[in-house]
């Protein structure tokens, strides 16, 4: 920001904030925010949101999502998911000047996966900002084997999940990436075990993701609406810059790995056809490789996220307890839906901590569809 009589332009949709004489000020912007459906006449910070989350979102607290006194220790939590997401956000953009780009001398995660660098990198500092907040009993991480039972603590009331760099294998060409995180409420004060995440979905208390792109946006929800925060560099804040994120009914795109079409069910099969030969406007495919930024675009956009289960991989690829679960969550508090095909995501039982799990996601309206044509592949097979 420049003080004195100059001005700084935050993102569309936004007023401009002006300063004067050393104080803030609101500027009227000729971009409309009614999309948003609040007003942003104040600077809102992560900080300040996440601190006073249970005035903003007074359904938490209605419904039973969390007590007041578990309040702060959340508030705590979400501050050190957001500390690991702006230093990961700083490796990400100095990846080729700091020797931080390329795989991790050939090791594999519990997936068998390559890790690159930066993948050894977010899970370190994910897992020790998490242990060191003393508000968690036990972490559970895409390149962990076993869950990470934290260090002892009396205020330990949650459990987190998080897969700390997804779509690594795009950083070195520079394509967007992200974390994905998801907290459950512990069973136990201070005692961590593996059955607290082994429930469904549905009983998360909060989720998000953070994306590491063109910016840095921090999408998240404590169980009411869906809120999108940027990083402004030159503060080192991330600023409320969509106060309600809601994904539109229906979307004019489907992003799926088409390459694997020759293993799809008839299902899968059927509704791309039909949303490409059989629309009066056919929808165009949009697809990244990266489930952050495939996802975030089709929850600002509409339309579909596909990763079905196949001849080749019957559970599909992503990982449900913190790659589905988490993003369904945070879909389904922006008015969309998610699905595997024939029932709803956050009804499904988490099994295994790495389990496997096939997710369709996005518009509602369209996600019916795909369900449509599930329940109609099906019934033919049963014809058969």
């Amino acid at each position: 920001a420049r003080h004195g009589g100059g001005a700084f332009d935050t993102l569309p949709g936004r007023a401009r904030v002006s300063w004067i004489g050393g104080a803030m000020r609101r500027v009227p912007s000729s971009h409309s925010i009614d999309d948003f459906g609040e007003d942003l006449d104040s600077f809102v910070t992560l900080s300040s949101f996440i601190l006073t989350a249970t005035e903003v979102c007074p359904s938490l607290a209605a419904k039973g999502h969390i007590k007041k006194e578990e309040e702060t220790d959340l508030c705590i939590l979400l501050q050190s998911v957001a500390t690991s997401c702006k230093y990961i956000q700083n490796c990400v953009r100095k990846l080729g000047l700091a020797n931080l780009s390329g795989k991790n001398g050939g090791t594999t995660n519990v997936q068998g996966e390559q890790q690159m660098k930066l993948d050894v990198i977010a899970h370190d500092v994910f897992t020790r900002g998490l242990d060191e907040s003393k508000r968690c009993t036990m972490l559970i991480s895409e390149e962990e084997e076993e869950a990470i039972m934290c260090t002892s603590s009396p205020n330990g009331r949650y459990v987190c999940v998080f897969d700390p760099l997804d779509g690594s294998s795009n950083i070195d060409c520079c394509v967007s990436v992200g974390s994905i995180f998801g907290v459950y409420r512990a069973s136990a004060l201070g005692k961590g075990d593996v059955n607290d995440v082994l429930r469904p979905g549905k009983e998360m208390v909060a989720a998000g993701y953070c994306m590491y792109g063109s910016a840095c946006t921090m999408v998240l929800t404590v169980g009411g609406n869906v809120r999108g925060f940027t990083l402004d560099p030159s503060l080192g804040e991330f600023v409320l810059t969509h106060p309600k994120i809601k994904c539109p009914p229906t979307g004019a795109t489907y992003s799926v790995n088409e390459g694997n079409s020759r293993y799809w069910g008839g299902g899968m099969r059927q509704y791309v056809d039909h949303v490409k030969y059989h629309k009066e406007k056919p929808h165009a495919l949009r697809y990244i490789g990266s489930m952050v930024a495939d996802v975030h675009r089709t929850l600002l956009y509409g339309g579909t996220f596909s990763y079905p289960g196949d001849s080749k991989s019957p559970n599909g690829k992503l990982r449900l307890l913190y790659e589905c679960f988490p993003m369904a969550y945070i879909m389904e508090r922006a008015g969309g839906a998610a699905s595997d095909g024939t029932q709803r995501i956050l009804d499904v039982c988490c099994t295994g901590i790495h389990q496997r799990h096939p997710i369709h996601m996005g518009s509602e309206e369209d996600v019916e569809e795909i369900e449509r044509f599930y329940r109609e592949a099906a019934a033919g097979e049963d014809a058969r």
